[in-house]
C-alpha cells in the first residue's frame, strides 16, 4: 500500500510537469540542457534499507507442540552502490549498480514448555548485490525532474559462511536471492552533479528456506521470502 501511494504521487507529479510544458525552452533549465547532452553518467549511492521475511507457515505448524507462534521483525542497514547509467532515448534509462548492502534479518520463534519463550535467528549478513533497472523520466521542470523504475536484483551474502554460523544452527537461509523491485523518485539537476532521492521496495522470487527435515525450526515453515525498503541518495555526473 505504501509503495502503491508513492509511486501514484510520483505519477501525478510528472502530469503535472507535463501538463506545464508550453514550449522547450520554458521548462528546461541550464543545468538540464548541460547534462541532457550526456550519453551515459556515472556516480555513487548512499542508503539505509529496512529487510524483513515473508514467512509462510508449514502445516506441520498446526501439529507442533513446541513452536506456537513465528514472527520476522524488521532489520536495519545501509548500501553503497556504484552507478552506471545508459540513456535510451531522453525518457528513458538503463542502470547496473554493483552494491555492498549491509543489512540484518531477524526471526523469532516462539516456544511453548521451554526455559527460553522466544528462539531468536539474528544474522548480520554483508551482501553483493547486483541491481539491472529501467527508469523512465518524466519531461523536466526547470531543474526538477520525477521518475519510476522497476527491474531485478541478484543477491550473493558473502559473510554466510563465516558470521552466520549460530543463526544457520536454528534455520539456514540460502545465501543466493534474486528480487524484484520497484520505486521512484526526484531527479535535481545542480551546476555540477545529479541529485536525486528514491523509494524503492524490492521482494524475493526465491524460497530462500534451506529445509532440514531434523529441525523443528524448519520443519514449521514452508517457504520464506526477503522483504526490503530502500531510501536511497545517488549523486551523478
Amino acid at each position: 500500500m505504501r509503495l502503491t501511494t508513492i509511486i501514484f504521487s510520483l505519477l501525478l507529479f510528472s502530469l503535472t510537469l507535463n501538463a506545464q510544458k508550453k514550449r522547450s525552452n520554458d521548462y528546461q533549465s541550464a543545468n538540464y540542457r548541460d547534462f541532457s547532452n550526456k550519453p551515459f553518467f556515472f556516480g555513487l549511492t548512499l542508503g539505509y534499507n529496512q529487510t524483513n521475511y515473508k514467512i509462510f507457515r508449514s502445516g506441520y505448524f498446526l501439529t507442533s507442540d513446541s513452536i506456537i507462534g513465528i514472527n520476522s521483525a524488521k532489520g536495519q542497514g545501509f548500501i553503497v552502490s556504484v552507478i552506471s547509467n545508459l540513456k535510451i532515448g531522453q525518457s528513458v534509462d538503463f542502470r547496473l549498480m554493483p552494491t555492498f548492502s549491509f543489512t540484518e534479518r531477524n526471526l523469532a520463534f516462539d516456544l511453548i514448555n521451554s526455559s527460553r519463550p522466544i528462539l531468536e535467528r539474528k544474522a548480520e549478513s554483508v551482501f553483493i548485490e547486483l541491481p539491472f533497472q529501467v527508469r523512465y523520466k518524466t519531461n523536466p521542470y526547470k531543474d526538477i525532474r520525477a521518475f519510476v523504475l522497476g527491474g531485478v536484483k541478484y543477491s550473493f551474502d558473502v559473510s554466510n559462511k563465516n558470521r552466520a554460523l549460530e543463526a544457520q544452527s536454528i534455520l539456514k537461509i540460502a545465501p543466493t536471492d534474486f528480487a524484484i523491485e520497484l520505486g521512484g523518485g526526484l531527479q535535481f539537476f545542480l551546476p555540477f552533479f545529479i541529485f536525486s532521492p528514491e523509494v524503492k521496495y524490492s521482494h524475493g522470487l526465491n524460497n530462500i528456506l534451506i529445509y532440514n527435515g531434523q529441525k523443528e525450526t524448519s520443519k514449521v515453515l514452508d517457504k520464506v521470502f526477503s522483504r526490503t525498503w530502500t531510501v536511497s541518495l545517488h549523486f551523478e555526473g
